[in-house]
């Protein structure tokens, strides 16, 4: 919320600096988020008096003028137009500064001596809803009579400071200037001095006016009505104006701008209707009908639905209650009588109807967080005040009040000690009384036990527990004594899962691999992307957007999403993970929680990699978790996401618990890539509970190794997988390591197949091997090579 100093000081008397006092209330739990310092960039710039107009003897557009600026008349050369003897203008001395930063200096003009500048609304950064006549071409000229050499920022009421509030949900009282009056009153130790409402004699009576029905009770637990005569429209007083826009409200008209002013200084959203327009003059609060539309103030023609709670006369809607009024109703230049409206409507129902039309107003802000219901009446009498202290019209004697609900305040009581033992602090119960009071709550100690009285604009209060946070903050939270935790709970530790998971994610960052986290819903397009045909998915039953509608059943979409995020920004080279969760229905309708699994996405694009550095990646996971030696990676051909011809899938004792490999072309361009992507994507949950991360301690070996290399030539389609299962099997306990050094396709290799060498190594635990067993051994290895796989040593 904005809140010009100016008008919090006319109700609270502020003796300390803005910085201090912004600190003081943040720590108090009214959050400053910054302070606006409006007409900062005018310095310089005067409020003088035309008293001459020359005709400049070189230039036939320009003219001297003479202007006195209350201390002394200097001399300004110009070429406004629209300047006349007597004219009071802006304007800006030598060494002033302008918004933009400009610099005005004293120089010459063709000849003469200019000591300044007559300033232009447009120069002064100014339009005009900040002072009317600021747009026209030419000089702005001041409507008003000010003292000579007054600073145009005073003049115009520009030298304000604008703190803007952090309103937490909870305390809907602080949306208005009042409520944070009450809450600097507090913080500083200051009085408050709201505005006494007082209205001058009224003639006439409403109810032959108008007439007030309300029909859902429920819904509009009070409503207030008056009505004003004889309005004059017009524009507002600058005073008023100026408030309204350093608020972020833009003044419209004198009625209108009571209204809003209202509900900025007090919180009370209020309306006016053109009661001519009312049909039998009667303002009638009931739901909507079937069919019904309304075309509201913004020029939208809106559908109603039943559910929704409108402001009507004998006939039709003219009003969403609470958001916004309709354009049967509007004020305008013609209007001659008005209805003003003050209540308090439902927050949820005016939230529901602000939703389901996409509508959200500063009024239905105010109305979906709560009104004390106490407010309607102060404000409907403090928009008559300032009706009579304008002199737009004439406010008929009497209000229509509808009470429907109970306007008491709450009382509660609570252990003083109680509030002690919360916080942890010793304060007496007349410190309690003391701060409770200063926060205008009903307070009397007896024996143990606080009688409080809550104000009923603080909603939010309603046990102990309230009672404690408002004397804690006003207390200072700054002054409570730090204090270990005292407890008997055991102090918590992450599962085994969980620290295995944690290891993988070492692993990864250690392979030079980024962690991303992305969102659990998806689009339904995302299938599309990938090639794929959607799958039962969770529908999400109120999303977002249809970005954001379904529940993933895969992490590869968000992935390559985020890969062409990063290439769209120029990174060249880029490789990530994400540990995360799909959802996998069981049935469809929902009729229980869909299946969760933990899934794990690698993503790499970049600096020439392929496919055997994404397998490397895995391969050393698969090492460190005890996989590797259980592993198989089988080709995938039919996967369409996948490149078909370098993808293969993860197979753990017959399991497949993944897939790896370079995205398919077609796949890679729709999600802008020209260049290779490789992605992987494994079960997790599947992988962990087959693992075993024990480390096995053994010793040096005592006895040397005897090395023999195996080159042979076998049919392309011969996996090097399935050559090495051969190799290992066959060569028994005494075979230590195979390792594949060389694949040679081209001269001296028939077509259609290939050389792969091999470096094999023997070792005994318990003696030196001869030649002859290692012979034996390799030879078995060759002839199982030849009848398995058709090889043919090289």
């Amino acid at each position: 919320m904005l809140v010009p100093l100016s008008w919090l000081k006319e109700y609270v008397h502020i003796d300390v600096s803005t910085e201090e006092l912004c600190d003081r209330m943040t720590m108090t739990g009214s959050n400053v988020e910054t302070v606006i310092r409006v007409g900062e960039d005018i310095e310089g710039v005067v409020v003088g008096k035309i008293l001459t107009i020359e005709k400049h003897p070189n230039a036939d557009r320009l003219v001297i003028c003479k202007v006195d600026i209350g201390d002394r008349i200097i001399q300004v050369v110009t070429g406004a137009p629209n300047i006349s003897n007597g004219d009071l203008v802006p304007v800006a001395l030598d060494g002033a500064h302008l918004p933009g930063d400009v610099l005005i200096k004293k120089g010459k003009l063709r000849g003469v001596v200019s000591e300044g500048m007559l300033c232009s609304g447009e120069e002064l950064d100014l339009t005009d809803q900040d002072y009317q006549g600021a747009e026209v071409d030419g000089i702005l000229i001041l409507r008003e009579e000010y003292p000579l050499g007054i600073d145009i920022r005073e003049a115009l009421l520009l030298n304000d400071e604008i703190i803007e509030f952090e309103i937490t949900p909870n305390r809907p009282d602080c949306l208005s200037i009042i409520g944070i009056a009450r809450e600097a009153a507090t913080t500083i130790g200051s009085s408050l001095s709201p505005p006494n409402i007082e209205l001058s004699p009224c003639t006439g009576n409403i109810y032959s006016e108008a007439k007030v029905v309300v029909k859902d009770k429920e819904l509009c637990p009070r409503y207030c009505a008056r009505v004003v005569n004889n309005i004059r429209i017009g524009e507002s007083p600058l005073w008023m104006k100026r408030r309204l826009i350093n608020s972020g409200i833009r003044p419209i008209n004198n009625i209108v701008d009571i209204t809003n002013y209202v509900m900025l200084e007090m919180g009370q959203p209020m309306h006016a209707f053109d009661l001519d327009k009312v049909e039998d003059r009667t303002i009638v609060v009931r739901r909507a009908k079937a069919g019904e539309t309304l075309v509201t103030l913004d020029d939208v023609d809106r559908e109603l639905k039943p559910n929704m709670l409108v402001i009507a006369d004998a006939n039709r809607p003219i009003g969403l209650a609470g958001i916004m009024g309709g354009a049967n109703t509007e004020i305008t230049e013609d209007t001659n009588c008005i209805i003003l409206e003050s209540a308090k409507f439902d927050g949820p129902s005016v939230r529901f109807t602000s939703k389901e039309l996409g509508l959200r107003s500063e009024a239905s802000t105010r109305f979906e967080k709560g009104i004390d219901i106490n407010l309607p009446r102060e404000a409907i009498d403090r928009a008559a005040q300032l009706i009579q202290e304008l002199g737009v019209g004439n406010v008929v004697d009497g209000v229509i009040d509808i009470l429907n609900s109970d306007i008491e305040p709450y009382e509660l009581e609570v252990r003083w000690m109680d509030i002690n033992n919360l916080l942890g602090l010793e304060l007496t119960p007349n410190d309690m009384v003391e701060i409770l009071k200063s926060l205008n709550f009903g307070v009397r100690h007896r024996d143990d036990i606080l009688d409080i009285v809550v104000p009923t604009y603080r909603q939010d209060i309603s046990g102990m527990e309230d009672i404690a946070e408002e004397i804690a903050r006003i207390y200072g939270y700054d002054n409570i004594p730090k204090t270990l935790m005292d407890g008997t709970v055991s102090r918590g530790r992450k599962t085994e899962r969980q620290k295995k998971i944690d290891y993988v994610r070492d692993i990864l960052i250690g392979s030079g691999l980024y962690e991303i986290i992305t969102y659990s819903f998806i689009s339904p397009k995302a299938y599309d992307m990938l090639g794929k045909e959607m799958p039962e998915v969770v529908t999400i039953l109120n999303p977002l957007g249809e970005d954001q509608s379904i529940m993933r059943t895969t992490l590869m979409s968000s992935m390559l999403e985020v890969l062409a995020r990063n290439k769209s920004r120029k990174v060249e080279s880029c490789s990530l993970f994400e540990i995360g969760k799909i959802f996998i229905p069981k049935s469809l309708p929902l009729k229980e929680l869909p299946e969760e699994r933990q899934v794990l996405s690698i993503g790499i694009y970049g600096n020439d990699m392929d496919f055997y550095n994404l397998k490397g990646v895995v391969e050393l996971m698969l090492h460190e978790l005890g996989l590797f030696e259980k592993t198989k990676f089988v080709p995938v051909t039919t996967d369409p996401t996948f490149h078909p011809g370098r993808t293969a899938a993860m197979k753990i004792e017959h399991m497949e618990v993944g897939i790896l490999g370079e995205v398919h072309p077609k796949i890679r361009e729709n999600y802008g890539f020209n260049i290779p992507i490789l992605l992987a994507e494994i079960d997790l949950d599947a992988m962990l509970d087959l693992s075993n991360t024990q480390k096995y301690y053994r010793g040096l070996p005592k006895f040397p190794a005897v090395e023999r290399d195996l080159a042979i030539v076998v049919k392309k389609d011969v996996l090097a997988a399935e050559i090495y299962d051969i190799i290992k099997e066959s060569g028994g306990d005494m075979l230590e390591t195979v390792e594949l050094f060389d694949i040679y396709e081209g001269d001296q290799i028939p077509e259609g197949y290939k050389s792969m060498a091999y470096s094999l190594s023997y070792r005994a635990p318990d003696r030196t091997l001869q030649d002859k067993e290692v012979d034996i051994i390799h030879e078995r290895i060759i002839n199982t090579l030849e009848k398995k796989v058709e090889a043919k040593l090289r």
